[in-house]
């Protein structure tokens, strides 16, 4: 990869990591494992960058390769552990301390979100973006009716997970 594309992407995606810290909180319950799909998610950017062709936003696509690199973790790690060397890309991204505990609400939530199936979790996380149906759909690869009417049903479940 030339220089200019590398520093095209370490810039992109510095501004936009907050992405990434969110949906590691998502899907990994302690800050080891919050690191370590961090650095994950990370090197799968990385490696796709050369073939990001500008079709949608840089977050856009940044959602859907985070997305992705989490879920396919998640089931994987069900099965077998696995670990990444990523001592190669790190070094040149200076990441930003992210702490989800600072409000009590925010932690609550994501508890909840939690309990959610992998699918739901993103479809939740993409809407609290205030990402529009539109964007949820193409984001995730279902038809915008879907997107609406399982967003409603996650609505549903989500109050009797933090009202029971």
């Amino acid at each position: 990869m030339n220089k200019e594309l590398e520093h095209q992407f370490v810039t992109e995606l510095e501004n936009n990591q907050n992405i990434v810290h969110k949906v590691c909180s998502l899907y990994a319950n302690n800050r080891d494992a919050h690191n370590d799909l961090f650095q994950e998610i990370t090197i799968q950017l990385w490696k796709a960058y050369p073939k990001f062709r500008g079709d949608s936003k840089f977050s856009t696509w940044m959602y859907r390769v985070a997305l992705n690199t989490a879920i396919t973790l998640y089931r994987k790690s069900k099965r077998n552990p696995v670990t990444y060397d990523y001592d190669s890309v790190v070094y040149k991204i200076s990441a930003k301390e992210y702490d989800p505990t600072q409000e009590q609400q925010l932690s609550l939530m994501y508890k909840a979100v939690r309990q959610l199936s992998d699918i739901d979790k993103a479809l939740v996380f993409l809407y609290l973006e205030d990402k529009n149906y539109s964007e949820i759909a193409e984001t995730l690869g279902i038809s915008e009716v879907n997107a609406r009417v399982k967003m409603n049903r996650i609505k549903t479940k989500l109050k009797t997970i933090l009202n029971p």
